[in-house]
């Protein structure tokens, strides 16, 4: 073959490649999709202003604060909480609205307001607080004299969901009642003087429960039951002299053995009597 002429003219060819048409692409499904989307939030917007009041509005807006991550004033709902948040100090849930809404629905005008009682609390808050000042009074006689310093060395009270409990022990040479008897020692008879002045002062129903040390077993018959049963009764005898009405004991019991106050069951600090000053609620039951 022969070989071309060596000033032959190059030819170069370029190959245009066209793009697909644009309906074939997918960028204007994506903008699509955020047009749908706005106009879903407007017209849910649009539906909201018509359909809510004024303070539930306010509690959609809260919501939506970024700057309030939790509001402690506004909830924008008339629920249980009446429009308030979970976390008012003030507010307390309620079945209904009524009268006590400031702007109920329709639907729930008619509907009472019930929620929480405060009454029993405040009435039991209450009687807390004046077991607590009886107590502090009757710990308050220390310092008055020597005698009274004396005495309260007898003394343990305490506040429990029964009451007032005043609990009046033996210590080593200084029991309450002579011997194995029930005969008052002058120690309880000032002890219980003491106690029936200062019980004067309340209404509350008054129980009284006689405790004893354990016996060794080798006695025929426990005497714990008899002894702790005729010392409680010698005690109410003794708050009765001492002025407290006999119409406000409510409940005498012996418990023996079978609530001691320390591990050594034969130790004389469980010789004790019990006097208590009942809450109302416990004496309307009995118990």
């Amino acid at each position: 073959m022969a070989a071309p002429p060596a000033n032959a003219p190059i030819i170069i060819k370029r190959k245009k490649v066209v793009a697909a048409e644009g309906h074939h692409g997918g960028a204007w499904k994506v903008a699509y999709a955020d047009f749908v989307t706005a106009m879903m939030a407007f017209f849910m917007l649009m539906w909201l202003l018509n359909a809510t009041t004024e303070k539930q509005r306010k509690g959609i807006a809260d919501y939506f604060n970024p700057t309030i991550p939790v509001n402690r004033i506004s909830g924008g709902g008339e629920g249980v909480f009446g429009g308030d948040s979970v976390f008012s100090e003030e507010a307390l849930p309620q079945n209904g609205t009524g009268g006590s809404d400031q702007s109920p629905s329709t639907e729930r005008q008619a509907r009472g307001s019930t929620g929480v009682d405060t009454t029993d609390i405040r009435s039991g808050e209450a009687e807390e607080r004046r077991l607590k000042e009886i107590e502090e009074l009757l710990n308050a006689n220390s310092g008055e004299s020597s005698v009274a310093d004396e005495l309260l060395q007898h003394i343990h009270t305490r506040v429990t969901d029964e009451g007032l409990i005043v609990e009046l022990f033996d210590l080593p040479g200084e029991p309450l009642f002579r011997g194995d008897s029930d005969e008052a020692t002058v120690i309880l008879q000032q002890l219980t003087r003491m106690i029936a002045g200062i019980f004067e002062a309340t209404t509350n129903r008054i129980a009284v429960n006689g405790h004893t040390q354990s016996f060794p077993v080798v006695l025929a018959a426990n005497p714990g039951w008899d002894r702790s049963t005729n010392r409680a009764h010698a005690t109410r005898k003794l708050l009765e002299g001492g002025g407290l009405d006999a119409s406000r004991m409510q409940r005498i019991a012996g418990w023996s053995d079978r609530n001691l106050a320390t591990s050594n069951p034969m130790a004389a600090r469980n010789n004790r009597i019990e006097v208590i000053l009942l809450r109302t609620d416990r004496a309307a039951t009995g118990k």
